[in-house]
């Protein structure tokens, strides 16, 4: 067999195995669905106390480093808004600048990839570890619907707390620029509201909410199938965690490429 042969080969089984996992995912999102809507008639309601429990674990415990590289990433915009802008001395309207980066695209990319850093790595090492150790056939044999106990409430907590992050990171980001700004500029801080508000529009700020609930979902199928993938022992885990971190990353950064190229066309 040829190098190209092989390297036919490879692509084709790569690309197989990635609509199989694509695939995966939207079975296991179609399932979701419907044990959040059909479990309470089928007598197994998804868990609330488990919905509050992964709510308290993605959003409340990722406040602390959200808001640290929120105010950094706000005050960043603000040094390179105000030195980009002085060449054309507009400087004064840095605000717009800031406001419609943080509220359209920064917060929303920044909080993706830090959920999928944390949460996703987390639900693919538990799911994981759970499969190498056969608990998710005990559940089976036991009669509890896995998708139903396992995937559904961090789908939930995922698509409620992402969007509540990102609205944080966005008050915290415009925050910290704020306070350069009127340092630099020596305009009053009640200024600078004023200018972000003028700038935003309401579609600005459904732009970046829409984007994150779509980030929320792609983290949690992505962490579900990498876990549900995993095979040989804790090297296993570890590696498909890693491989989580990447894809989950990737598809966020492309999805925020893809919209963004959709909505201002």
């Amino acid at each position: 067999m040829t190098a190209f042969s092989r390297l036919v080969e490879k692509v084709g089984r790569g690309t197989l195995q990635g609509l199989d996992e694509v695939g995966f995912a939207a079975v296991l999102l179609a399932e979701c669905l419907y044990w959040l809507a059909a479990g309470r008639r089928k007598r197994q309601p998804v868990r609330v106390a488990a919905v509050f429990q992964q709510a308290r674990e993605i959003g409340v415990n990722a406040l602390p480093i959200l808001s640290v590289l929120t105010f950094t990433i706000g005050v960043m915009l603000a040094i390179q808004g105000i030195y980009t802008l002085k060449t054309f001395g507009a400087e004064s309207r840095v605000a717009t600048g800031i406001a419609l980066s943080v509220v359209r695209e920064f917060s929303s990319l920044i909080t993706g990839v830090l959920v999928a850093g944390r949460s996703g790595s987390a639900l693919a090492a538990r799911l994981g570890t759970m499969k190498i150790n056969q608990e998710i056939d005990a559940l089976t044999v036991m009669g509890i619907e896995p998708v139903r106990y396992l995937v559904a409430p961090p789908l939930v907590a995922m698509v409620v707390m992402v969007p509540a992050l990102t609205m944080w990171a966005h008050l915290v980001a415009l925050f910290g620029a704020g306070l350069y700004v009127t340092g630099q500029l020596q305009i009053s801080f009640g200024a600078y509201v004023s200018q972000v508000v003028e700038a935003l529009r309401l579609a600005d700020l459904g732009h970046g909410l829409a984007k994150s609930g779509i980030f929320a979902v792609l983290i949690t199928l992505v962490g579900v199938v990498n876990g549900a993938l995993v095979s040989g022992g804790a090297e296993g885990v570890g590696r498909m965690t890693t491989r989580s971190v990447v894809h989950a990353i990737s598809a966020i950064v492309i999805t925020d490429m893809i919209f963004a190229f959709a909505v201002t066309r």
